[in-house]
């Protein structure tokens, strides 16, 4: 029996799983694709107790502080067990509101990381939060998780930041390598973006073969019935394109993601992160 792949949709207990929620709602419902809602608890061996275990203790004694210990961490687990359930079945009544006959949630306890990488032959989209209830709190305005999923995944990963409102218009920073003229390839294969009108967009170092590349992904999607324009703006591609965003009231994204190394990243910084602070839209990052 073929078991159909599916919307993975990762949420954590911050105001942004709504926004993930709708989106994959619609993205799932797009692709007559089944809808998983995925909360990880993370478990924090470092969480602090309201006792001072510090100080010297006998035998007798660190036998009960251990059997203390053991108990207070069961009954923070049943705890967070409890508000992760009642959390989730939330977000799939509202996922039912939005269309979806039949969401499927899951409670697991795990590294985020990890536990998306072990579900990825199963998944045709993870829909991530560009934020999440950590970064509520630190206000940054790009989740350290977002990178680390990205890179770990070889399926796409749409990110979100806002609330949700159905893309009307949906644009692709393509480049003309391997990863953006697959994407070509998937945008033109996939109902997800059907009856949408797509924009390419190339920026970046000018190039002679721009015009060759622009008229392979527009003949590309034409061909796959889709209404597309194209354009060739030499220039900062975070610039560029976040001001083609605006021009062109563009309302999702589409782009390659993380293609330098890690350590590269660490050190010159990230083109990915940086366009990804810089516009709130609805982005879809490709990995090869």
């Amino acid at each position: 029996m073929k078991i159909e792949k599916k919307v993975l949709a990762c949420v954590d207990q911050s105001q942004y799983a709504e926004y993930v929620t709708d989106f994959a709602a619609w993205t799932a419902q797009r692709m007559s694709a089944p809808l998983e809602l995925l909360h990880v608890i993370d478990r924090h061996p470092e969480t602090s107790s309201s006792k001072d275990h510090s100080g010297a203790i006998g035998i007798d004694a660190q036998e009960h502080l251990l059997e203390a210990l053991t108990e207070e961490d069961e009954s923070r687990s049943r705890e967070a067990r409890e508000k992760g359930r009642l959390f989730l079945n939330g977000l799939r009544q509202r996922a039912v509101a939005a269309g979806v006959a039949e969401p499927d949630v899951k409670q697991r306890y795990g590294q985020l990381e990890e536990t998306l990488t072990e579900q990825e032959q199963d998944v045709r989209l993870f829909v991530v939060g560009r934020r999440g209830e950590s970064a509520e709190h630190t206000h940054r305005d790009l989740g350290r998780h977002v990178e680390r999923i990205v890179r770990n995944l070889h399926k796409p990963v749409l990110t979100i930041t806002e609330e949700f409102t159905q893309p009307k218009r949906v644009m692709i920073a393509f480049d003309g390598g391997i990863v953006t003229r697959d994407g070509v390839k998937m945008v033109a294969k996939s109902p997800l973006f059907k009856g949408l009108p797509i924009h390419l967009l190339m920026s970046g170092k000018d190039r002679a073969d721009a015009a060759k590349q622009l008229k392979w992904a527009r003949k590309t999607l034409e061909g796959a019935g889709f209404e597309t324009s194209t354009a060739h703006t030499p220039g900062d591609a975070e610039t560029v394109i976040a001001k083609t965003i605006k021009d062109e009231a563009i309302d999702m994204l589409i782009m390659g993601a993380y293609s330098h190394s890690p350590l590269r990243s660490l050190l010159f910084g990230s083109k990915t992160s940086d366009l990804l602070r810089s516009t709130k839209i609805p982005t879809l990052l490709l990995r090869s």
